[in-house]
């Protein structure tokens, strides 16, 4: 008799529907797909889910539901399924995307889609996903609640600008314009305070808060914004781990000696991460004497000033996480001091 070894639950996750496929996999190695169905993606459908796949599932084993990252609307019944304590893995939707072109079928719905989530489940080896911390989660809606604003402040004054320079201005569109900038303002300080305030609760987020702040081009938002969206390093297990959840690890595309496509970031994960390193990069390349050599050692290599220029984001991001691993400061004069080192040793020889 077939033992099963595995037990999966693949979540297709939309606004107001949830499609699932239950799966599993014997001893055979052999994966199989036993049942698919829709419920609604509320606390009603989520009850009625529960109970679906406890009729279905081998008490003795237990099963993992695996959903993709879609925005928000997976949030209600990932945590849901945490606070029954049950196994949730969240896959970015490239690697099931990828995955899905693996496999024979050719139509995608969401039930075929579904059905490679759950296939995707049961042949790999999956974290599992724990909900963040309650401070991160908090710090994570008001860092992107602050870029919201700071985005649509932008186009605001883009629009003021363009108003003030056209031969003949309305000038109710200015005044409403200005008046919305003095909103924005004021609701920009009013989410500051919010999280100033937040931080001192707790005070080991303080703490490495202050600690990433030594890296002298790291401001206090930016690093906030680094702890929000990683919930505080959860599940990164190392540097390369989390240049992939950044989407700043790099996509090759080479094939013998006739294809060979130019290196490229892939982009594939959290944009929040990428768009935090931004500005810090740039300044780490003007002020700190570490990053402006990787700078330009890498320009001199392949001339390529924006490629250089996300291998310090890379690298910034990196950073980060060592000194929230190690609990240590940055050392900003390590580079001059190994320099230091390097000129006496040459000249003992």
């Amino acid at each position: 008799m077939k033992k099963i070894v595995k037990q999966v639950l693949g979540i297709d996750v939309a606004q107001k529907e949830l499609v699932v496929c239950f799966g599993k996999m014997y001893d055979t190695c052999i994966p199989a797909l036993v049942a698919y169905k829709v419920f609604v993606n509320n606390k009603k459908g989520f009850v009625e889910l529960f109970k679906w796949v406890t009729k279905l599932a081998d008490s003795n084993v237990a099963v993992r539901y695996v959903m993709e990252a879609t925005g928000v609307y997976h949030e209600k019944i990932a945590y849901y399924l945490c606070n029954k304590n049950l196994e949730v893995s969240i896959v970015l939707p490239n690697k099931i995307s990828n995955y899905s072109r693996s496999l024979e079928t050719k139509t995608v719905t969401d039930k075929t889609s579904s059905e490679a989530i759950t296939l995707f489940g049961l042949e790999r080896v999956l974290d599992r996903w724990l909900p963040a911390k309650g401070i991160y989660k908090q710090l994570q809606q008001l860092t992107r609640e602050r870029n919201q604003i700071i985005e649509e402040r932008t186009v605001i004054k883009n629009r003021l600008h363009a108003e003030l320079t056209e031969a003949k201005s309305n000038k109710r569109s200015i005044e409403r314009a200005k008046k919305r900038l003095l909103l924005l303002d004021k609701q920009e300080k009013e989410v500051k305070n919010d999280l100033i305030e937040l931080i001192k609760t707790d005070e080991e987020v303080k703490e490495v808060v202050m600690l990433i702040c030594t890296i002298t081009v790291i401001g206090h938002l930016t690093a906030v914004t680094v702890l929000a969206e990683t919930n505080g390093f959860e599940l990164i297990r190392n540097k390369s781990q989390l240049a992939s959840y950044a989407g700043l690890d790099v996509r090759e595309k080479q094939s013998g000696t006739s294809i060979k496509g130019k290196s490229t970031i892939s982009k594939r994960g959290n944009k929040h991460l990428r768009k935090a390193m931004d500005m810090p990069a740039l300044s780490a390349i003007r002020r700190d004497e570490r990053f402006k050599a990787i700078f330009i050692r890498l320009v001199s290599k392949h001339g390529i000033k924006m490629k250089a220029v996300v291998a310090v984001q890379r690298k910034l991001l990196e950073k980060n996480y060592t000194i929230f691993k190690t609990k240590k400061a940055y050392d900003k004069n390590y580079f001059a001091r190994n320099i230091k080192i390097e000129e006496q040793q040459l000249t003992v020889i």
